[in-house]
């Protein structure tokens, strides 16, 4: 994603930003901008390097005093809109950490986040004084712009993909959850999906806290309450603990009734190359009686490079069926390396769940991809 994202900073981007910087400020020197921030080494940079490059390019001929900094860019800012303009708040973050420049620093952290994100920005501040920040982030939780609220949740959460990490908030997230309860009936989507995925990240290191939260906030208070503890509570529900599992309703086994009655999982071909894909076929029978809520997902226990096996979920069925029901379908899976995953020979374990329990199990033998010539 971010290698083809990059190259929105072009030299045709640069000039054009330049020139608008230059009737703000006469001694601002595009070609010089242009010029530096495109050195030999620019080919070779990503997305956010870029941000950066030009985020230090720019304030190397913008005034030393961040006061008359920012002020160039709040003469512009409104015809700097959307995903490139990132840099705005990173300017911030660059050249507002004095501690005199705090005030203006939030104020243009507000101010620009409407128009790209201060999200990522936001967090050297929580870095170095979180007390402070969030008593910030409080406040812009009340705010009438709903892209300021959702600053309020996004910036404060401790596993924020491009983001710096939180370890903080990972290990005690009880200064974000005031900010959370405020927002867990906010009008805006664009808000309560923020919370939402606060909530997940809060799941992975707390998963007992977000689950007691969840039982809290379901079905006694606002309708848009229990959208975002679905949403997330979506990590605890992939791992299929019972009790997750039994508060959003999928049907719980009991000695006397498992779920299913009778469940098979094949796999064709039984043995492939890296790099090639299978087929999956499943079959099962839900319990006798009255309709069942159920999650059928596949995991398999993909083998490492020491030998050890790690699982991953994938989602198949979500739905309520009719007690007695037959639930059956194909799925092809691909055995490619990706970016995020890479594969290793061995017998890897592919187990049927229902709603978290294992219903029936195959095997598939990958083999080293074949060498080429």
């Amino acid at each position: 994603m971010a290698e083809a994202l990059k190259s929105i900073y072009n030299e045709a981007f640069l000039r054009e930003f330049g020139e608008k910087v230059h009737a703000a400020y006469a001694p601002f020197d595009t070609e010089k901008f242009v010029a530096d921030t495109m050195d030999t080494t620019w080919d070779v940079l990503e997305l956010k390097a870029r941000m950066r490059r030009i985020t230090l390019m720019l304030g190397s001929q913008l005034p030393a005093r961040f006061e008359e900094a920012v002020a160039v860019l709040f003469a512009i800012d409104e015809s700097c809109v959307g995903f490139p303009y990132l840099f705005f708040p990173d300017f911030v973050e660059v050249y507002g950490s004095a501690e005199e420049d705090w005030p203006l620093a939030m104020r243009a952290l507000e101010r620009f986040t409407p128009k790209s994100s201060a999200e990522f920005a936001v967090r050297s501040f929580l870095l170095r004084n979180p007390e402070r920040t969030m008593e910030q982030m409080a406040a812009w939780s009340k705010h009438k712009d709903e892209h300021v609220r959702r600053l309020a949740s996004e910036g404060c959460r401790p596993r924020l993909p491009w983001g710096q990490a939180l370890p903080m908030f990972k290990r005690d997230p009880a200064p974000i959850l005031p900010i959370l309860e405020r927002l867990k009936e906010d009008p805006s989507l664009y808000v309560r999906k923020s919370v939402a995925n606060n909530l997940n990240d809060i799941a992975k290191d707390h998963p007992a806290l977000v689950l007691e939260l969840a039982r809290r906030w379901k079905g006694a208070a606002h309708p848009y309450t229990d959208w975002i503890v679905r949403h997330g509570c979506r990590t605890l529900i992939r791992k299929g603990g019972p009790e997750v599992l039994e508060l959003f309703g999928y049907a719980a086994p009991s000695d006397a009734k498992p779920v299913v009655s009778a469940a098979e999982l094949a796999v064709e071909p039984g043995a492939l190359r890296i790099g090639g894909s299978c087929e999956l076929r499943y079959e099962l029978t839900v319990r006798e009686g009255e309709p069942v809520k159920v999650r059928v997902e596949y995991g398999i226990d993909f083998v490492k490079a020491g030998g050890k096996t790690s699982r991953k979920l994938f989602l198949l069925v979500d739905k309520t069926v009719p007690g007695g029901a037959d639930v059956s379908g194909t799925r092809r899976h691909s055995w490619a390396d990706l970016t995020t995953r890479r594969h290793y020979p061995g017998a890897h374990r592919i187990a049927l769940l229902v709603n978290g329990a294992e219903a029936a199990y195959a095997v598939l033998q990958l083999e080293a991809a074949a060498v080429n010539g």
